[in-house]
């Protein structure tokens, strides 16, 4: 992968979360992307599942902000801060991407455990609404 589809998609990243414009996400996605959530051992697969979870979670996060990026190769690494509640966490959003700039694996490792918590039970409770297993 070249440094231009990197720089492509991060700035199409940083514009559709700052404007929270989350139509535009399944186009960043490739069909068979892979989400590794922090709060289920299974990976959620497919554009339609992440695309979702994804969606839902930028609406659970309040004062959500990226702080810094650290990019290698296909991956980058997105350290970003954000509301649960009351609960303040900071996280690491781990994105790999394919030839053309479409992420293929998103990983997310957040903490404290008292905020990882609190956004799995909320998770749980929009996505079973949303008749998605979490």
């Amino acid at each position: 992968m070249n440094d231009e589809v990197m720089a492509r998609f991060l700035s199409r990243w940083h514009v559709m979360i700052d404007a929270r414009d989350l139509p535009a996400l399944p186009g960043l996605l490739a069909d068979d992307v892979v989400f590794r959530s922090p709060f289920a051992f299974t990976p959620y697969r497919g554009r339609p599942a992440v695309a979702g979870l994804l969606q839902t979670v930028i609406q659970v996060f309040r004062d959500f902000r990226y702080h810094r990026q650290f990019v290698a190769g296909d991956s980058v690494a997105l350290e970003f801060s954000a509301f649960v509640g009351d609960l303040s966490l900071k996280g690491i959003d781990l994105i790999r991407l394919d030839e053309e700039g479409r992420i293929v694996d998103f990983e997310v490792m957040i903490r404290p455990a008292n905020a990882l918590q609190a956004l799995g039970e909320e998770m749980g409770r929009r996505l079973a609404a949303q008749g998605i297993k979490p």
